[in-house]
């Protein structure tokens, strides 16, 4: 195949992937913009439609992913995990059946109306279609997370002003959900239902933990079975919890904000050659000559390919702390 037309189609690969980010994006700030224009949490607008509290708790649950009990609504526990703890709502094999139609429809584009090779089809549907909703639900989730652990440390502080007054457990985690904004205000709420039907402290805490995978709740979780089982003082316990939890996020902005030169250098070492080689190829796609009929420009183009997602790694690991 001659390489303007390898390159053509390589052009239309990427429109295709931009105009489906473009209409994701633009979906997700929608959708965050009617949310904020609502009341303060989506549980409090669930209770506001007159529904029973037991069937808006199943509701709030089963538009996560999880079942009306709060378990995994599907085998693989993992894509379950991760598509609770990014917020997304909605069906997840919807979610998932969207863009595998989505990447589908590139396919057949490619192939049928430009001629494409079966590999590059199959390679695009695998992009679109695998690779990009996981993607977008990684970074949802982080998202995600990042906003429950800024909201969090209030939170507990909220909690401990309510216990000092003399307001049993329940009603301080009632409190939070009210007046908090979500993400922590639904997930709070979720937490105080479940309460109200059934479930212990430890064990709703523990269920929170799993649906929004913020490390800080662990600690959470941890204090309370430990306080459950030896006594003391809980107000003391939830205080020290959000002077940690606040400490350790100005610690992590800090860090975050020492290693940003590190971050923007690896992202331009990184991606210079392959904007380089694109400007090379459109301004003069013969500047090559007849070096690509070569034997050994696969390998090579292999080797140092590999060479350089190494020194990728090495500087992501630079950059990225674990404390």
């Amino acid at each position: 195949m001659p390489t303007g037309q390898t390159l053509l189609y390589f052009i239309y690969v990427l429109a295709a992937a931009s105009v489906i980010l473009a209409a994701e994006s633009f979906y997700l700030s929608f959708a965050s913009r009617r949310a904020r224009a609502g009341v303060i949490n989506r549980r409090l607008q669930r209770l506001g439609e007159a529904a029973p509290a037991e069937q808006s708790l199943q509701s709030l649950l089963q538009e996560r992913g999880l079942t009306a009990s709060g378990d995994f609504i599907f085998g693989a526990v993992a894509l379950n995990r991760l598509y609770t703890q990014s917020g997304v709502t909605g069906n997840p094999l919807a979610f998932g059946a969207m863009f595998l139609l989505a990447g589908l429809v590139l396919a057949l584009i490619l192939s049928l109306i430009f001629g494409a090779s079966i590999l590059l089809a199959i390679g695009a549907f695998i992009v679109v279609g695998v690779v990009l909703p996981l993607l977008v639900l990684r970074r949802a989730r982080n998202k995600r997370i990042n906003r429950f652990a800024a909201q969090l440390p209030d939170a507990l502080d909220m909690i401990v002003r309510s216990l000092r007054a003399g307001h049993p457990t329940t009603v301080a985690i009632g409190l939070v959900a009210r007046e908090m904004p979500d993400p922590l205000g639904t997930e709070f709420g979720i937490v105080s239902d479940e309460i109200t039907f059934g479930l212990s402290l430890e064990q709703a805490v523990r269920k929170l933990s799993e649906r929004v995978g913020f490390e800080g709740l662990h600690l959470l979780s941890v204090s309370l079975s430990i306080q459950a089982k030896t006594g003391g003082n809980l107000t003391e316990i939830l205080s020290n919890l959000a002077s940690v939890l606040r400490e350790r996020r100005k610690l992590r902005m800090k860090i975050r904000a020492l290693s940003a030169e590190g971050r923007i250098s690896a992202w331009i070492i990184s991606l210079f050659p392959v904007f380089m080689f694109a400007i090379m190829m459109l301004v003069s796609p013969s500047f090559y000559g007849d070096v690509w009929g070569s034997p050994i420009i696969l390998p090579v183009f292999l080797i140092f390919g590999l060479w350089a997602l190494l020194g990728d790694f090495i500087m992501y690991r630079m950059v990225n702390f674990d404390f």
